[in-house]
């Protein structure tokens, strides 16, 4: 029975499907990631036509057993693991190992499904079949809803391999698996906190879950498979592990003992081998044997094995299984190399290339990857050739498993002592014998991430923490061939060098710690991202005052900062308290504000680890006191103007409200004129490693708009007050002046202050408030959504497009270089002193005094294809903004970096366009549809070049292909019409 959608359905391409919230809880089974095809280097030709064809009968059976196969195995994948953390010991990792090997038996399907789809891609038929086999996965009745993710991977890998196609319809396949993958993409981000429960229950303590959507698909799942019943078929027996002969060693030991401590960290592995072992017998390629257990005599397994339980304490050694992969190995190594972090990488030998049967090597394109691992500074090492389970291999299998390998490895320019890492740590000790005597040792793990199960960053890097909190030091294991272990990995960086861990490297056949960072070492580029736990905002606009002047923009610019924390900070949308007009009372904000700290009920909320924003638009003013100290007032919507003391918010008690609050950053800002705050403290210490020590620091910070004696302009640019519309564009990317992907309130400061300044007459002011160590609030910058420019985007109005280049004009003018050494007073950034390059602006403090603020300006170093969409983000908002020519030098610097990003390519096609080039445009435009032939707007784009060059044949065959590729585009009725009857009276006219 078909669940039913609690929440209004969002399109699936243009056919209606209920997306509910068990779509994407049905996440447990984690996006499959296999190996990669790389598009063709070689340059495409005009896509054929589509030609209307019948769906071979063959290959639409094929595709639909296949995909069933990966729909059960996802199925079985979500009944298994469902609950597995409340079963016992010896259950919970009978479980776990059972499925790892479910999981690799769907990336199995995966590549299964895969191939046969890019096989049938060869021919119309085979096209057809596809189809409909997109078809069933859009719409399929029996299907649950949740089902449809287990095809995320395969919609991604049939957009990749059909983007460069010859034809047509392998073009607009590739289009639609992109639509498809955008709506996942849309329902995931709505859920992500409800994402965040199901499978954060690592991360959490003493809460009962309460998912009741998860639970009724669960349920439904469960009339289909049980979890015994899975087992069974796997032939796996519950393991005792108390009655293990490696253990019996252990079994009188202390339970405080190294030995008993070693038993127990060890259970994971032996209940790996266990379960493996016993599942080994109903899967076709683990049928072989068992070879003859035997009993040893002389070292121990701690011994001949290495597990990382004798590392030093807060000591943590990384590694990696399963690669090498095409894609996320690549962005594993950048991530390692920005945190200077070693790594172990285990891989396979069919992943590496192959050896024939007189040992004859044929290296594939894995190994130009494991190549570069090792011109990284990483060790690669041997995780067998098949990833079999080899504790069900006769001794000689097991031999040539790790000896294929070994020569992979070697001709990849392996060196150092070779290390083997048994698949699902399945070994007996004769094999464990084989592989000592082709002069391997054996390392294992302590620490599972299970990023193989678990498609949460955050719950990987909590899970990761968590168990080091409680053995202290360990080896973790990793796999690099899964997107979500590529987040997760900042993540548990982060927090390691927070708590400060020390890593390891395999150096000179041993586990070498490194040595602890000193305030002189070089500072590693710390990523940032998802450096809080959670975030709240409370926004407040006025416009429709009882007793002050209305406003006109307030209440627009609070729901534009409302959205744009939710679209572009990952805000959730019942963490934003938004109170407007009539809402805006005294008591109604007071509440507010306390109830950020604590619910309904007086539990408290705020967690040490979260982060807070408070946004205000309306009226300020200022009372003097017969001390002559000013007071500064913020005005609720019911203030009267002669009695501020009682009906309006003194800022002393907003400063103690905020100083209450247990988060661990606040960030307040007011766009409204007033004074009487003073700066509490100076300067923290510089440092070279901001991430860590920001962690670890209370921020109170506030930016107000302008003076007690200024009056704000309400009337600015987009129907935002001039303060509002330069924060949103400083939060759109502007303020990240050293580019490391994050912005910190003085970074904010540093733009919005001298930009509003230069365009209106107001000077905003910004500080500390009491309460704060030292502390800078951050905001992440997450990617832009992909745009491809056309005749139909949109720009700012020239006024505006003016005072953005002023803006920026001015913002670049007041940033001033600064030398290390000569930081001054009042300097609020912590990055300030850490570096040579820093830049400081001076801006009205919060007593009304200038002050200079400073910010590392100090590009951080990120990969080529980060630089790259950087550079085409920054491209897209000058072409907002009207400036054609820094537009054209961005997009041109993104194809440096990238020379086959298609996307930069037709945008810097368009500027040429709109730049009345239309040859130059052309060329581009057709360089754009080589990279990747499925971007309908870049056949639509070339077709309006053409005909400005007068080259009406070649736009009409342009136009055509567009036409295919997207049908119910608003200008096809117009171009049909041409196509039909090409005279003068039916010519197009692209808008300008």
């Amino acid at each position: 029975m078909q669940l039913t959608a609690r929440r209004p359905a969002l399109p699936w391409r243009s056919r209606p499907l209920a997306l509910t919230l068990q779509t994407v809880l049905g996440l447990t089974a984690a996006a499959l990631l296999s190996a990669c095809q790389k598009p063709s280097d070689s340059p495409a030709s005009s896509p054929t036509p589509a030609v209307a064809a019948s769906a071979s009968p063959t290959a639409s059976a094929s595709l639909v057993s296949q995909s069933d196969q990966l729909l059960a195995r996802y199925r079985q994948m979500i009944v298994l693991m469902d609950g597995e953390s409340a079963l016992k010991a010896s259950e919970r990792e009978a479980v776990r190992s059972v499925g790892l090997l479910l999981f690799h038996d769907m990336q199995d399907s995966l590549q299964t499904l895969v191939a046969t789809a890019t096989a049938q891609g060869q021919d119309p038929a085979g096209l057809a079949a596809l189809s409909q086999l997109l078809d069933r996965i859009e719409t399929e009745p029996s299907w649950f809803d949740a089902d449809r993710l287990a095809f995320k991977e395969f919609l991604t890998q049939l957009e990749q391999t059909f983007s460069t196609s010859q034809s047509i319809s392998g073009l607009k396949l590739a289009k639609r698996a992109h639509e498809d993958l955008a709506v996942l993409a849309e329902v995931e981000q709505a859920y992500a906190q409800e994402l965040r429960d199901t499978f954060g229950r690592f991360a959490q303590r003493g809460i009962t879950l309460k998912r009741e959507k998860w639970t009724d698909y669960v349920a439904k799942l469960k009339t289909i498979y049980t979890r015994e019943g899975i087992l069974k078929d796997y032939a796996t027996i519950l393991p005792d592990l108390s009655a293990r002969p490696s253990d019996v060693g252990n079994a009188a030991a202390s339970p405080t003992s190294p030995a008993a401590t070693a038993s127990t960290a060890d259970a994971h592995a032996d209940a790996t081998a266990a379960a493996a072992s016993g599942a080994a017998g109903t899967a076709a390629d683990r049928s072989t044997a068992a070879a003859p257990a035997a009993t040893t005599r002389g070292p121990s397994k701690e011994e001949r094995e290495l597990f990382g339980r004798a590392l030093p304490p807060k000591t943590v050694l990384l590694t990696f299984d399963d690669g090498p992969h095409p894609r996320y190995t690549d962005e594993i190594l950048e991530i390692l190399k920005r945190y200077q972090a070693p790594a172990v990488f285990f891989e396979l030998g069919r992943n590496l290339g192959s050896v024939d049967a007189k040992g004859q090597i044929k290296p594939g394109p894995g190994v130009q990857v494991a190549k570069r691992v090792l011109a990284a500074g990483h060790p690669i090492a041997n995780h067998s050739f098949t990833h079999g389970v080899m504790s069900k291999f006769q001794l000689d299998q097991v031999k040539q498993e790790a000896s294929q390998t070994e020569a992979l490895l070697d001709a990849a320019g392996r060196a150092g002592q070779p290390l083997f890492r048994f698949p699902y740590g399945a070994r007996t000790d004769n094999a464990l014998g084989v592989i000592e005597g082709l002069k391997l040792r054996s390392m294992m793990w302590n620490v599972d991430s299970l990023d193989w199960s678990d498609p949460i960053p955050k719950s990987i890097a909590a899970r990761v923490m968590n168990e080091l909190s409680k053995q202290q030091r360990g080896i973790v294991l990793f796999h690099d061939i899964h997107a979500r272990t590529v987040e997760a990995l900042p993540l548990v960086l982060d927090q390691l060098k927070a708590e400060g861990y020390r890593l390891a490297a395999w150096k000179d056949g041993r586990i070498e710690p490194l040595a602890a960072a000193t305030a002189e070492s070089p500072a590693p580029d710390l990523a940032g991202a998802n450096l809080y736990r959670d975030s709240y905002a409370l926004v407040i606009g006025i416009d429709q005052y009882q007793r002050w002047p209305r406003l006109q923009h307030a209440v627009r610019d609070a729901q534009a900062i409302r959205d744009t924390l939710q679209s572009q900070f990952g805000f959730r949308a019942e963490n934003i308290t938004t109170l407007t007009d009539g809402d805006a009372t005294r008591a109604n904000i007071l509440r507010a504000l306390n109830g950020l700290a604590r619910d309904k009920a007086g539990q408290p909320r705020l967690k040490r680890d979260d982060r807070v924003f408070v946004f205000f638009a309306g009226h300020g003013s200022t009372r003097r006191l017969p001390s002559g100290r000013d007071v500064g007032y913020i005005i609720p919507v019911d203030s009267s103007t002669d009695d501020l003391q009682t009906d309006a918010i003194a800022m002393p008690q907003l400063q103690e409200l905020g100083e209450a609050l247990p988060a661990k950053h606040a960030f307040f800002v007011i766009d409204a004129c007033y004074s009487g705050l003073g700066l509490t403290r100076g300067a923290a210490p510089g440092s070279n490693n901001f991430i860590r020590d920001n962690a670890r620091r209370l921020g109170r910070q506030m930016m107000t708009a302008g003076g007690a004696d200024q009056q704000v302009a309400d009337d600015g640019p987009g129907g935002h007050s001039v303060f509002t519309w330069t924060l949103l564009q400083a939060l759109s990317g502007k303020a990240d002046l050293n580019g490391d992907g994050l912005i910190t309130a003085t970074e904010l400061a540093a733009y919005v202050a001298p930009a509003v300044s230069a365009i209106a007459h107001q000077t905003p002011a910004f500080g500390s408030l009491p309460g704060s160590e030292g502390g800078e609030f951050i905001f992440e910058l997450a990617s832009a959504p992909e745009q491809a420019l056309s005749t139909t985007s949109a720009q700012l109005d020239v006024q505006a497009s003016a005072l953005a280049k002023r803006a920026d004009d001015a913002r670049n003018a007041q940033l001033q270089p600064m030398a290390a050494a000569s930081a001054v007073p009042g300097v609020t950034a912590p990055a300030a002193a850490g570096s040579a390059a820093a830049v400081q602006v001076t801006v009205k403090g919060l007593d009304g005094k200038d002050t200079a603020i400073a910010t590392s300006a100090t590009a951080a170093p990120v990969s080529a294809r980060v630089a790259a969409q950087r550079a085409n983000d920054r491209g897209l908002q000058l072409y907002k903004e009207r400036r054609y020519d820094e537009a054209e030098a961005a997009f041109t610097e993104a194809l440096k970096l990238q020379p086959k990003f298609a996307l930069a390519a037709n945008n810097l096609g368009f500027i040429y366009f709109k730049r009345n080039k239309p040859a130059e445009a052309a060329r581009w435009y057709r360089r754009a549809i080589e990279m990747d032939g499925s971007r309908a707007l870049a056949h639509l784009n070339l077709g309006d070049a053409l005909l400005l060059a007068g080259e009406d044949k070649e736009a009409q065959a342009a136009y055509a292909s567009f036409i295919e590729l997207s049908p119910s585009h608003p200008r096809v009725a117009e171009l049909k019409a041409w196509l039909a009857q090409p005279d003068a009276a039916h010519r197009p006219q692209p808008p300008r």
